[in-house]
């Protein structure tokens, strides 16, 4: 057994608990989690540390297939002009996209993250993932506008997933704006009977919202861009969100991702429907594709499972969802940690079906611990970091 204690323990599962001392197994596994009050009995050392013991991070949403583009794509273009620089740069020498998605994996292992829902239009992560001290669920990723190319875009998805099994896997629609009307009545379909998860990127960039309200915005350009007639396409009157979530299955658990651009009435309109939606933010990326955050405040108490990514080193300088966290509390100081660590940890793990094993330092769980040093009191300061402890 080991001991660890701690300023302050958040178990997540209970309020934090001062003075408080996790004991685990050899094999990581929560033993107790207590006061010093109530030390743990058998316990030959404990480890003293200064600051908060958390469990291990779970990121929602992340890209390593990308890993290759760090610092290649330019700050605060928007997004159509990174879509585009990320096509025009993701063909790289195929050993350097290896080396740097092995690079990426090792990198969330450092910086605490445990779990990862993980993006692939390839089967380039396969042999990383298979060998990891992570675990992932993969999203295989579909794009078709063209409705004439639903058939063949979702068979390839298909063949892609069973690349991918036995490793935990599903078939997901990349955005609105790059998926018919066809293409996701087909996901749909598939999703149906059967486990399979959904991760749509939503609302990144008010372009995204200009054009399905009006057909009008940067969009236009973007298509013209990659030769995609869309005379096709009807202009919705309302957002994006709007017009897909009536599209999307209710057998299956639904993450949106990003948010950027997401207002008070969708998210009563998607509260409207019965489709069990979970959020994800990458405060990080957002700032770095379009230089703003979501307001986020308007998701808290809502009444959805709210939940944290870091999106890829395409658009982020770091794969740490501490630093996400950290980027959060500065811009909405009345975010409390308690709030956000769960963000980070429990949410995410129910999202992808783990908090069995993961997200809470209840006994007989395997989370991982963090510790989290350089707090000002229970609040993050620039200085403040993350160690993991197991």
């Amino acid at each position: 057994m080991k001991s660890f204690k701690a300023d302050y323990v958040f178990p997540v599962y209970a309020d934090p608990i001062k003075n408080g001392i996790v004991t685990v197994d050899d094999a990581g596994k929560i033993i107790s989690v207590t006061d010093s009050n109530s030390p743990p009995q058998g316990a030959k050392h404990i480890e003293t540390l200064s600051g908060i013991i958390c469990p291990g991070f779970v990121n929602t949403h992340c890209h390593t297939e990308l890993s290759h583009l760090k610092d290649k794509i330019k700050t605060g273009g928007g997004l159509v002009s990174f879509i585009k620089d990320t096509q025009a740069f993701r063909n790289s020498d195929r050993q350097l996209v290896d080396e740097a998605i092995e690079k990426a994996d090792q990198e969330m292992y450092d910086n605490g993250i445990v779990a990862v829902g993980d993006i692939s239009n390839t089967n380039h992560s396969i042999a990383v993932k298979a060998k990891s001290k992570l675990y992932y669920h993969t999203f295989v990723e579909t794009f078709g506008f063209l409705p004439q190319n639903a058939e063949d875009v979702f068979n390839k998805a298909v063949a892609l997933m069973a690349e991918f099994k036995p490793q935990s896997v599903s078939i997901t629609p990349h955005a609105p704006y790059s998926v018919s009307k066809e293409l996701f009545k087909l996901i749909r379909k598939h999703s149906e009977n059967g486990q399979n998860l959904i991760s749509i990127h939503n609302q990144e960039c008010e372009d995204e919202n200009k054009f399905y309200r009006y057909k009008l915005g940067g969009f236009l350009d973007l298509y013209d861009h990659f030769g995609i007639d869309i005379s096709y396409f009807k202009p919705q009157a309302r957002n994006s969100v709007q017009s897909i979530i009536p599209l999307l299955t209710n057998k299956q658990d639904v993450l949106l991702v990003h948010n950027t651009c997401t207002n008070l009435k969708d998210i009563y309109f998607i509260k409207r429907f019965d489709r069990k939606v979970s959020f994800c933010f990458c405060p990080n990326a957002n700032v770095y594709i379009e230089g703003k955050m979501p307001k986020i405040e308007l998701f808290v108490d809502q009444g959805f499972n709210l939940t944290l990514g870091t999106d890829s080193l395409a658009s982020n300088d770091k794969l740490c969802i501490m630093s996400e966290i950290r980027a959060i509390q500065k811009k909405f100081p009345a975010l409390s940690l308690t709030r956000l660590l769960e963000w980070g940890t429990i949410n995410g793990a129910r999202f992808l079906g783990i908090d069995d094993e993961k997200g809470s330092l209840n006994a007989g769980k395997t989370p991982g611990l963090n510790l989290i040093t350089g707090l000002d009191g229970l609040k993050l300061t620039p200085e403040s970091k993350v160690r993991k402890l197991i």
